[in-house]
């Protein structure tokens, strides 16, 4: 994987994917800025919300957020502490619920089946562009109630958000350089939050089976969400939703493709796949850091956490960490128990982990059903998305000959 990792070009920040190891679990940069790699120190931060704070926004810009970015956070699980996100996550988890994620597998194999019949005669598959970027996108559209006319409407904003995202460094004082960029980056085009709201005042009017007019009819403790909650949980879904998946579907390819006897063994039993899928998300997680900001004097390992301090979780490296893994380095479909944090633990534990987990799962296998030869070009190698913290192909060319 090393040499892989450096013929693909990926940012050397991501050092665990040169095998190397931090010098401590915990360190200081002299921006002030404290970086967490060891497992159980990012299990400590996660379980501690009341001094390591999801609220990091104001630290990045600097400044206290107007009344426009207040709403523009409202109802977002993944920017509020307890006692709103208790509430809130309260409230998202009776309408997202294990059994209505299940009842989505018969679509979802249809979905792909249909995205691999438009790409049958194709000596390449870009597997990112046909096949990992469309599928969760349609699907978590679709749960929302999003008309397939408008399917290409979602496709210019994420693929907006993704370019954007790409073009500000996320660093303590980088949003606030950002601008429009940042913005965007985020979700909040202003298109597509306007066309949201059009979506749920028309639930209000004429409910429908789908999970737009849930999250609109959904109570706790007597209250419903406000029309700006309910947009900003719609948009958070919209793009948490695909991108995690799509990343990790073209992850597994590529891990796959480093180790072709797991790909053999994957090949001659199917039901490895959910295996073959969490040791994906450790060996080769989507998201490579997480942040958070301490919002009073603390300490970490030994190391001085002051009040206002940007703390960044890296996933990546707390998922290789030697005292919690064995053979951090190996990828190892076989691992159990495989308690990796790609999905974040305790109360930001993702809560679109079942359908990324499906998707992936149902995605992996039908790709390999499909393709009896499926590898990467040495003469047209991936790319990687250019966004910080994000770990994943932007564009993955793969040979079906």
């Amino acid at each position: 994987m090393t040499q892989l990792a450096d013929r693909w070009g990926v940012d050397p920040a991501y050092f665990w994917m040169w095998d190397r190891r931090p010098d401590a679990p915990v360190e200081a940069d002299t921006n002030g800025i404290v970086h967490v790699y060891g497992h159980a120190e990012c299990a400590e931060v996660y379980g501690n919300p009341a001094v390591y704070s999801s609220r990091v926004e104001e630290l990045w810009c600097g400044r206290t957020p107007t009344p426009e970015e207040e709403a523009l956070a409202e109802g977002v699980l993944t920017e509020t502490d307890p006692p709103l996100h208790t509430k809130l996550r309260k409230l998202v988890s009776r309408v997202f619920t294990p059994r209505m994620v299940a009842g989505l597998e018969p679509g979802i194999v249809k979905l792909a089946q249909e995205l691999l019949d438009a790409a049958v005669g194709k000596e390449k598959l870009d597997l990112v562009e046909d096949f990992a970027y469309p599928l969760p996108m349609i699907v978590i559209a679709d749960m929302l109630g999003v008309p397939h006319s408008d399917r290409a409407l979602f496709k210019q904003w994420v693929d907006r958000m993704a370019a954007a995202a790409g073009a500000f460094p996320v660093e303590a004082g980088g949003a606030g350089q950002g601008g429009d960029d940042v913005a965007v980056a985020l979700g909040r085009v202003p298109e597509m939050l306007a066309y949201l709201r059009e979506q749920v005042a028309e639930r209000r009017v004429k409910p429908r089976e789908d999970l737009l007019t849930k999250l609109v009819e959904a109570e706790v403790d007597g209250e419903r969400l406000s029309e700006a909650a309910v947009v900003n949980l719609a948009r958070e879904l919209l793009v948490a939703g695909h991108g995690t998946t799509a990343l990790t579907l073209g992850n597994a390819l590529l891990c796959l493709d480093a180790h072709p006897a797991q790909q053999a063994r994957l090949r001659a039993d199917p039901g490895l796949a959910p295996a073959v899928v969490e040791e994906t998300l450790r060996f080769l997680g989507p998201i490579a850091h997480a942040p958070r900001a301490a919002v009073m004097d603390t300490e970490l390992a030994g190391v001085a956490v002051p009040e206002g301090t940007m703390v960044k979780l890296w996933l990546g490296a707390a998922n290789r960490d030697e005292r919690r893994f064995d053979r951090p380095h190996v990828f190892d479909p076989d691992r159990d128990p495989n308690p990796h944090l790609a999905f974040g633990r305790g109360i930001h534990f993702c809560l679109g982990a079942p359908l990324a987990r499906l998707e992936s799962r149902i995605g992996l296998t039908m790709l390999l059903d499909r393709y009896p030869t499926l590898r990467t070009d040495p003469d047209d190698p991936p790319e990687f998305m250019a966004v910080d913290g994000v770990l994943g192909p932007s564009r993955l060319p793969l040979l079906t000959r």
